[in-house]
């Protein structure tokens, strides 16, 4: 039997096979509406890109970004995502700086990394390329001109919060001035006149202690306003006054303070250089010193305002042994439950650093008390008005309504 010929047979596969049967990739769809500006409100090193987006026949592809500096020429990949990434809807901006376009995608472009961040302007060509295998395509060099912005209006509501701040503060002032304002009644400093008053009587001095706080921290600041009070009424009483100290720098900040108090009453020839002294810088030395010599002279009144630790119920325990009037403020909660149980008034939380104001009576610094309470105010409302929108625009599904309240309450 005679065998057919192979070549014959092989032939048609030999064809199937060959390269130029072989698929072609289909080509990928240009990137149209390229183009490149200055990023918006930012401080210099970032540009805009936007383009148009490149639809289903980019599935599966890559955007790649390149830059130039049209001052040294030469090509830097300086990002790249998926075809689909970064849609305008998606721009970190709030909706009062930025207006998205349906189709179409926006990147913020940091070109310091590649180039630095010049001191001026700076030139920088940008092109994209559609990547996809083996396939690609790119669009036409767009330059822009990228530079700092002395204005940038996503941060507006916190600008429009401070104008608010500013115009309510001097609103506060100007009606404190005319027409006081009302602070309510804290007892512990309303006593301050009764415990004077009672060792005028007695005939016996006052202690002050401004805790073991350094002159940096608030509770000492508050502390030495507070003082100064009690110094204006020590004065006017002719009473003795003795302010033991833990930190040398709060003693000489404290002597300037109830030196300036004295004349501030027109009694300058009462005030003693050594109503304020050092003791010591090791806690339980000065607690024992500061017990000490209250047992010995047992003072009328005794005042505990400032930052104190475990000293605390040592020094006010002695004092109410004496039989004083004990006041006390500190801001280390606690220290708290030691001042209720062994003082007669406690300043608590915020009354500490509302004493000056209290006492004062100053039109600057209870206009300055008001304006945190009119801060406080807002803020708790913003935090209940917002949790309800946010909770509402969950509840049925309303993302914008969930975009632009989390950008009106964001801190930019």
């Amino acid at each position: 039997m005679k065998r057919p010929p192979i070549i014959p047979l092989i032939l048609p596969f030999l064809f199937l096979t060959s390269p130029s049967s072989a698929a072609k990739p289909s080509p990928l769809p240009p990137l149209t509406g390229f183009t490149a500006a200055d990023m918006p409100g930012d401080a210099g090193g970032a540009a805009l890109l936007r383009w148009d987006s490149p639809g289903e026949a980019a599935e599966g592809a890559a955007i790649e970004v390149y830059a130039s500096d049209t001052a040294k020429p030469g090509w830097v990949k300086i990002a790249e995502f998926p075809a689909s990434a970064h849609p305008e809807k998606d721009m970190d901006l709030p909706f009062w700086a930025w207006r998205a376009a349906p189709g179409r995608h926006a990147l913020a472009a940091d070109t310091s990394s590649a180039f630095g961040r010049p001191d001026g302007s700076q030139e920088i060509e940008f092109k994209l390329r559609l990547v996809k295998g083996a396939v690609s395509s790119e669009t036409d060099p767009v330059k822009a001109v990228i530079n700092g912005n002395w204005f940038n209006a996503s941060r507006l509501n916190n600008l429009v919060l401070m104008l608010t701040i500013v115009v309510v503060f001097f609103w506060t002032v100007s009606h404190a001035k005319r027409k006081g304002l009302f602070i309510r009644r804290i007892a512990g400093l309303d006593a301050i006149d009764e415990a004077i008053g009672r060792a005028t009587e007695m005939g016996r001095p006052i202690y002050y202690s401004t805790g073991i706080g350094s002159m940096s921290m608030v509770p000492t600041i508050a502390s030495t306003s507070i003082l100064g009070e009690v110094a204006r009424k020590v004065a006017q009483y002719d009473t003795s006054l003795k302010v033991p100290h833990f930190d040398p720098i709060v003693m000489t900040v404290c002597k300037e303070v109830v030196k300036q108090s004295y004349l501030e009453m027109e009694r300058p020839d009462s005030y003693r250089d050594d109503t304020n002294f050092f003791v010591s810088q090791d806690q339980f030395s000065f607690a024992a010193s500061v017990d000490a010599m209250i047992h010995r002279e047992k003072p009328a009144a005794c005042f505990f305002i400032g930052h104190f630790m475990a000293e605390s119920l040592l020094l006010a325990e002695v004092g109410a042994t004496t039989g004083a009037i004990q006041i006390a403020g500190t801001e280390q909660e606690s220290q708290l439950p030691f001042f209720f149980t062994s003082c007669d008034y406690t300043l608590i939380g915020e009354e500490l650093y509302a004493a000056g104001a209290y006492l004062s009576k100053e039109p600057m610094l209870m206009s300055t008390l008001k304006v945190q309470d009119f801060g406080k105010a807002f803020v708790m409302l913003a935090v209940v008005t917002g949790s309800v929108l946010l909770a509402a625009g969950a509840v049925f599904s309303w993302e914008p309504l969930m975009r632009i309240v989390g950008q009106l309450f964001k801190a930019y």
